[in-house]
């Protein structure tokens, strides 16, 4: 085994434009499509006019990683199940379902029947994730669920406006060059009252690796290039949902510490999950002797008694619901007939 996987939890900190038309690619059992996938071009006119990160060639760290796809990943699994233990506080269901690029493979392992969904849809950039998804064989649990297949873009959502009632996005959407934009055309597809579930990693992910690469290539090269992506902190998560304009948010944080043999297989394991570095103001070349670098000095200042390093996953999750007349909404300001000096009199100062 070159990875072992041991989960140091954190408690959460708290829980609580006329669009393009363009046709879907459908993954049918008859045959697929892929006439406009190879080229890539499909993929290159989209509507983010912000750059930050390199879509086609995240599309082919996708690719790879339908090869490389641990079947059994603790993490990602444990994410996937927290983020889908928030069905189950609700009491409406789901019928129809669109679960967006990252952890697809997962997500359909442990819906288990919550959110009582009958059609699911399954959407990513990668054709070849895809298609995995495709031949591996469904739960008995989610053999009655109907499920379509999308060769589509999270930043193009190619999704009929007020079609799904439920749209799931697992550790996926923090690789999109317009998050507030991929995040109200979610909101778009939602019918109303329609519910809006996404995990995305937080700043605070791999930030031991982010030490290591900073130190090394100040001592090999004599400066640094960004080798890991920038990623939204907490404190913005909320704002990204109101911006987005939905209904009754929520944002809660876990962190979790995985444990690996040596940095080789902690970025072995980047790799399987496709989150390997794909910024477009990348270094396309990385020094032999700076790699080197990196993983002596990663183990000297992080690896534990047991010899084993600590990489730290910061996941941010995301709840909002598109509106309808029948959400809570907050009353009108001034139209409060208690005041808090009343309570506080009542209840006493002394605690």
């Amino acid at each position: 085994m070159k990875s072992s996987l041991f989960y140091e939890t954190s408690c959460s900190l708290w829980r609580r434009k006329t669009r393009p038309t363009t046709k879907p690619y459908f993954l049918s059992s008859a045959s697929f499509s892929t006439a406009d996938y190879e080229n890539g071009d499909a993929f290159q006119s989209n509507p983010s006019k912000v750059k930050i990160f390199d879509r086609h060639l995240k599309r082919k760290q996708r690719d790879r990683a339908a090869w490389l796809l641990r079947p059994n990943d603790s993490f990602v699994h444990a994410v996937a199940e927290n983020l889908l233990d928030r069905l189950e506080d609700c009491k409406k269901t789901f019928p129809t379902a669109l679960c967006l690029g990252g952890s697809l493979q997962a997500v359909r392992r442990l819906l288990q029947g919550r959110g009582a969904i009958q059609k699911f849809i399954m959407m990513d950039t990668s054709y070849d994730m895809l298609k995995l998804c495709k031949s591996s064989q469904p739960d008995s649990c989610n053999e009655n669920i109907e499920t379509s297949y999308v060769v589509g873009d999270e930043e193009f959502l190619p999704i009929e406006e007020s079609s799904v009632d439920l749209v799931i996005s697992c550790l996926g959407l923090h690789w999109t060059n317009d998050l507030p934009g991929a995040m109200i055309q979610c909101k778009l597809a939602l019918k109303p009252d329609g519910l809006f579930l996404a995990a995305i990693l937080g700043g605070e992910t791999l930030k031991e690796l982010r030490i290591a690469c900073t130190v090394a290539q100040m001592e090999r090269e004599g400066g640094i290039s960004p080798r890991v992506s920038p990623l939204a902190q907490v404190r913005d998560a909320g704002n990204l949902l109101t911006r987005a304009g939905f209904a009754l948010p929520g944002v809660d944080v876990d962190e979790y510490v995985v444990r690996y043999e040596s940095a080789l297989d902690l970025i072995e394991h980047l790799r399987a999950m496709g989150e390997t570095n794909a910024l477009l103001q990348r270094s396309n070349i990385l020094k032999r002797e700076t790699a080197l670098a990196t993983a002596a000095i990663y183990d000297s200042l992080f690896s534990a008694e047991d010899g084993t390093i600590p990489a730290t996953f910061q996941v941010i999750y995301m709840t909002g619901w598109k509106e309808h007349p029948s959400q809570q909404k907050a009353k009108r300001r001034g139209s409060a007939t208690v005041s808090f000096n009343d309570i506080q009199k009542q209840f006493g100062s002394g605690s």
